[in-house]
């Protein structure tokens, strides 16, 4: 999003999900990021950090001063909803609240979950909340195969997927090997609110 091309601009968190030890944190807000890194810092256990660099230039908001933490390992409901539940992380999150606030004009309630732990991942929240509203979108930068969300499906799939009334449905980047440096291409990619939003359209009126 930042037209870095071959420069830092793949996700690989999925990459690291396939080394058990690991714990894997990517904040979606400055909050969160103060809190998570502090958290990080205590862990006992080794933690990988991920920040997106889009969100140095596009996230701002007043953090407390005084030292707090954000639990490890605990997803978080940024906006309640009983429509539909998209559930997705980092810069996303702020992209799928912007979706979220224009279909709520529509009388389309959307429940947004951010992971903020991606590995290891927050099974009870993610069962809990797939439940809530029975229709689930999954919405990460990351290709679509292979993904962090492939495995929040398989984990919905395994306990509740008979208390869905809709599909899981994913939103992901095409499987190609690298981002390009073109603009006009990199946009192609890319997900943004618009793509979510109609996504999340799609969804609610199965």
């Amino acid at each position: 999003g930042v037209h870095g091309g071959l420069y830092h601009s793949q996700s690989i968190e999925s990459i690291f999900a396939s080394s058990p030890g690991l714990t894997i944190v990517i904040p979606s807000t400055p909050y969160d990021a103060k809190g998570l890194l502090l958290s990080s810092i205590e862990s006992n256990d080794p933690v990988l950090y991920f920040e997106h660099k889009k969100a140095y230039r596009f996230l701002k908001e007043e953090v407390p001063e005084e030292y707090y933490t954000v639990p490890l390992g605990k997803a978080d409901v940024k906006r309640e909803g009983e429509d539909l539940t998209v559930f997705c992380y980092g810069l996303m999150v702020n992209y799928c609240l912007q979706a979220a606030d224009i279909l709520a004009a529509d009388g389309i309630n959307v429940e947004v979950v951010d992971l903020r732990t991606v590995y290891p991942l927050d099974k009870e929240t993610i069962i809990d909340r797939a439940k809530n509203t029975g229709k689930v979108l999954l919405v990460t930068e990351d290709n679509l195969e292979g993904s962090i969300m492939s495995e929040v499906s398989a984990i919905i799939a395994e306990h509740c997927l008979f208390e869905l009334d809709a599909p899981i449905m994913r939103l992901a980047a095409p499987d190609v090997p690298s981002m390009p440096f073109s603009p006009v291409l990199e946009n192609e990619i890319m997900m943004n609110p618009e793509k979510i939003l109609n996504k999340m359209r799609e969804l609610a009126e199965f």
